[in-house]
């Protein structure tokens, strides 16, 4: 963790609004802007950008892809700008709450990959460039979305480590432990051998 040089009162003004920037439901907003209709009601009923592509269009999976690691990224780079170091990880943390239970979703929220390694590219980028070479390299050999984000969680601090960043290890322990936390129905059909890939239709 990096020194804690501000304020109690800012750090959770940080939070506040970097957790309000991360509940933002992109996903959501974008398929009903396209007319593609609920989210939630759209194959595993996620919100993230894995669903989307469920829906069959591309381009609003794409976005989705995008804008959610982009609130991750914005959040820790105003933070790191206005406040300070300590400001960026509290602010990584309260993005990634945000997507994970939104409140203008009922706290019922996506799983938190394209956030969380929004977050990593912002805070450190090296660490987040090579997070995301894990999961693009696992997607690639297996297919399976969820088989490359848990590689990437859980790597992710190896590569802090390797990387010079150990200041991260502590974040990234918690981020990890609630990709994981999310990805449980996952990791249960990763283990039965019935987790679909990427491109097969979810019941």
């Amino acid at each position: 963790m990096p020194e804690i040089t501000s304020g109690a009162s800012v750090l959770m003004v940080v939070a506040a609004l970097a957790y309000l920037l991360g509940s933002i439901p992109f996903g959501v907003v974008i398929t009903r802007a396209m007319g593609l209709g609920d989210l939630r009601a759209v194959g595993s009923g996620n919100i993230g950008a894995t669903n989307v592509l469920r829906t069959g269009n591309k381009g609003a999976a794409a976005a989705t892809l995008i804008l959610d690691a982009a609130k991750g990224g914005i959040a820790v780079l105003i933070a790191r700008a206005v406040v300070g170091e300590d400001a960026a990880q509290v602010a990584a943390l309260a993005a990634f709450l945000g997507h994970l239970f939104p409140v203008w979703l009922g706290f019922r929220g996506g799983k938190g990959v394209a956030t969380f390694l929004g977050t990593l590219l912002a805070l450190a980028w090296p660490v987040g460039l090579a997070a995301c070479g894990t999961w693009a390299v696992v997607v690639a050999l297996t297919r399976i979305s969820s088989m490359g984000a848990l590689a990437a969680a859980v790597l992710s601090a190896v590569w802090a480590v390797l990387l010079g960043q150990s200041d991260l290890l502590a974040l990234i322990a918690v981020l990890t432990a609630l990709v994981l936390l999310r990805h449980s129905a996952n990791i249960a059909r990763l283990r039965a051998g019935t987790e679909p890939k990427i491109g097969t239709k979810t019941p």
